[in-house]
Parts: structure tokens; C-alpha cells; sequence
């Protein structure tokens, strides 16, 4: 992560795009939005509102019917989304559909293992994220035995392993208590101090609050409002 907090670049772009689940009835009309390194930036919005759909249409998951999406000036529909997860990582609500390994340890080394790194590198590395998501206790630990939360930190480490620019999370505060929602924060700002650029895709307006930065507010798969707090 090696932009610099407060730079204010833009990062991601998107260009009038357009989605339908249904032929003739858009989803989501020509949109534009653009999302900048070194800010927090919250989409708001009710269940139905769009948020999820534009994320998955941010890092190449969903394709637009129509418009073009920009990744750091690259144009994503000719980007592999392997590419794209090492610029964007993202989180989604659940966090066990990016979970698949019996244990920590073999979550977090499995494709490092694959691409035939050192093990004291991926030894490191693992540790690493574990040690920045306060998870150090948990390595070698079932992956079923973890909580929600834990599955949530679990996942965003295994994001952070490709040392993504900027991070997209899909409702992260999802079946969080307070203190839950607490660590993540804590979490999130550490990163940001870090160099990530944020976007959060939520309804948990107490949660974001404390961040201040840009709130995007969606109703229909459409922008209604865009301010900074």
C-alpha cells in the first residue's frame, strides 16, 4: 500500500455505466462516480438500493451492459480479476464465501503455496496480516470455530495479502456487536493510516460517523446525494 494518505487521487472511475438483472428495465441508468485515494468514502442506501451491485460491478464481478469503469487509468473490461483484486480488494457482506481452507494458516498461505513462494516469506507475510488484524492467536485455528467477526478479519487478511491499493467492503458491520464494530474500525483507520483508500457499501450510519470523509447516498441504483462530513 504505498499511496500516500491525503493525496485525493482518483483511483476508481466509473463512466456512465448501466446494469439490468431484468432486459429493458435498468438497474442501475448511467452512472457516474469516481472514488479517490486517501479519502473514507461511504455509499449509503436501504436493501435494494443498489450498493451491492455497484460494488460488484466496481472490481469486474458484474459487467456494465453499458459505460466503461477505470481502475488507477486501466481500463478493467481488459483487466483479468486477478489483476484487479491486486489493485481493489473486496469484502463481501458474508464473509464466508471467500473462506475455503480448513485452517487459518492454510487459508492465508494456500495461494502463495501455489505460486511456489519461499516459506519463510509466506510464514511471514501470514503473519503479518494476522498481526495487523489482531488475529495472531487464531493462526493456527479451524476456520470453522472462528465467529463472524473473526470470519470477516480472516477474510480481509486474506485481501490484504495482495497488498491492494484500495478496499471496497460490501455492509462489513453485518452482524457485528459493538465491540465488533469497534476492532473494525480500529482496523479500517489503521489502514487508511497505512495508505488504502476506503469505500464502505452500508446503511450503519452510527458506524461511518466517526470516519467523516465523503457519504454517498443511493435510492433505485441511483445517486441522490454526495457530501463530505
Amino acid at each position: 500500500m504505498g499511496i500516500l494518505r491525503g493525496t485525493y487521487l482518483s483511483y476508481i472511475k466509473a463512466e456512465k455505466i448501466c446494469f439490468t438483472y431484468n432486459p429493458g428495465k435498468p438497474f442501475i441508468n448511467c452512472l457516474d462516480i469516481e472514488l479517490k485515494t486517501g479519502q473514507f468514502c461511504s455509499i449509503m442506501g436501504p436493501n435494494g438500493s443498489g450498493k451491492t451491485t455497484i460494488g460488484k460491478l466496481l472490481v469486474g464481478i458484474l459487467k456494465p451492459s453499458s459505460g466503461n469503469i477505470f481502475i488507477d487509468g486501466n481500463d478493467i473490461s481488459k483487466m483479468s480479476l486477478g489483476h484487479i483484486g491486486s489493485k481493489v480488494g473486496y469484502l463481501f457482506q458474508n464473509p464466508a464465501f471467500q473462506i475455503f481452507a480448513a485452517t487459518v494458516f492454510e487459508e492465508l498461505s494456500f495461494i502463495m503455496t501455489l505460486k511456489d513462494y519461499d516459506k519463510d516469506y509466506i510464514e511471514s507475510e501470514v503473519d503479518r496480516v494476522l498481526a495487523l488484524l489482531h488475529m495472531e492467536d487464531k493462526k493456527f485455528s479451524s476456520t470453522f470455530s472462528l465467529s463472524y467477526g473473526q470470519k470477516q478479519r480472516l477474510a480481509l487478511a486474506g485481501i490484504l495479502l495482495n497488498k491492494p491499493h484500495y478496499l471496497i467492503l460490501d455492509e462489513p458491520t453485518t452482524g457485528l456487536d459493538i465491540l465488533r464494530k469497534q476492532v473494525l474500525a480500529a482496523v479500517l483507520k489503521e489502514l487508511m493510516n497505512m495508505g488504502a483508500g476506503i469505500t464502505v457499501f452500508t446503511h450503519d450510519y452510527e458506524f461511518i460517523k466517526n470516519f467523516g470523509g465523503r457519504i454517498l447516498k443511493m435510492d433505485r441504483g441511483v445517486i441522490i446525494e454526495d457530501r463530505i462530513e
